[in-house]
């Protein structure tokens, strides 16, 4: 059994472990151990090359900002054809209203931070899909280049596209700097949804499973508000201490494109209508 191939390696003693449920990638357990309560993820190796060390150094470069917390890594490692990642077991609570607070002011402190480029320092994943490391002088550059237009022509292949849809995107692409406002590169968690954070039972707030990279800052914003669970507080908070340029609602739709683009193509045409919506104001 895998599981047993990695716990016979660990240095610390198992007392219990159980399945959970609810990824879409790896293999998640919950781990008891005599050093304390554990999160236990694997994979494959030759599934997705170096995809937990990806995942540790984009939680580092988070810690490194002083921003938000992330948890205790114990362990990031390879056996055999495995890999595996191991944290510290964060016990869930319930949101308050003074923690959305926080949580928006931290990240606004977060992406004010200044950066030197957009992309990053390495390949990286968003899910499954590998986000390129490029460093570009301008979002344009990385935005079209490096997230849109490949994800356009993996739908194409995949016949989700026709030639109509790729003319869109690149109509799309074209309009990227008509579209958003100039600003600096912002560190990312790049994906930003519900399921990525924990607000622990002491309300402290810590980031898990990122997809960083330097980019525009309102790409965070859109992702949290396409699933959902985020209060108005956080949105009241950020704009309090790094406001956000005017129309920037009316720009979520494009934030969003890039993470819809990806379902479609991962969940087999799973939110291509949301996607074909989006792209037709440049048919």
């Amino acid at each position: 059994m895998e599981l047993l191939k990695i716990l016979n390696i660990l240095s610390f003693k198992i007392k219990n472990y159980k399945f959970i449920s609810g990824g879409d990638i790896n293999q998640t357990y919950y781990l008891d151990t005599d050093q304390g309560k554990m999160f236990l993820k694997y994979n494959l190796k030759s599934h997705y090359p170096n995809l937990f060390q990806c995942e540790y150094n984009g939680l580092k470069v988070i810690e490194e900002s002083q921003t938000f917390k992330i948890p205790t890594i114990i362990e990031c490692s390879e056996e055999d054809h495995l890999q595996f990642l191991i944290l510290k077991w964060i016990e869930k609570g319930t949101p308050q209203e003074k923690t959305w607070e926080i949580f928006g002011s931290n990240l606004a402190k977060m992406h004010s931070i200044p950066q030197p480029y957009y992309g990053f320092t390495e390949d990286n994943y968003l899910g499954t899909l590998v986000q390129k490391k490029p460093q570009c002088i301008s979002w344009k550059d990385l935005y079209s280049n490096f997230r849109i237009l490949p994800l356009a022509e993996k739908l194409f292949n995949d016949k989700k596209f026709n030639s109509k849809d790729l003319l869109s995107t690149e109509k799309f692409c074209n309009s990227i700097n008509e579209i958003f406002p100039t600003e600096n590169p912002s560190l990312l968690h790049g994906d930003l949804w519900s399921g990525n954070f924990i607000i622990s039972n002491t309300q402290e707030i810590y980031f898990i499973d990122p997809a960083v990279y330097y980019g525009h800052r309102e790409m965070d914003l859109g992702m949290s508000k396409l699933f959902g669970g985020f209060s108005p507080l956080f949105y009241e908070s950020y704009n309090e201490v790094f406001p956000l340029e005017n129309g920037w609602k009316a720009r979520l739709p494009y934030t969003q494109l890039y993470p819809l683009m990806f379902h479609a193509y991962e969940f087999g045409g799973f939110y291509i209508d949301e996607v074909k919506n989006i792209l037709k104001n440049f048919y």
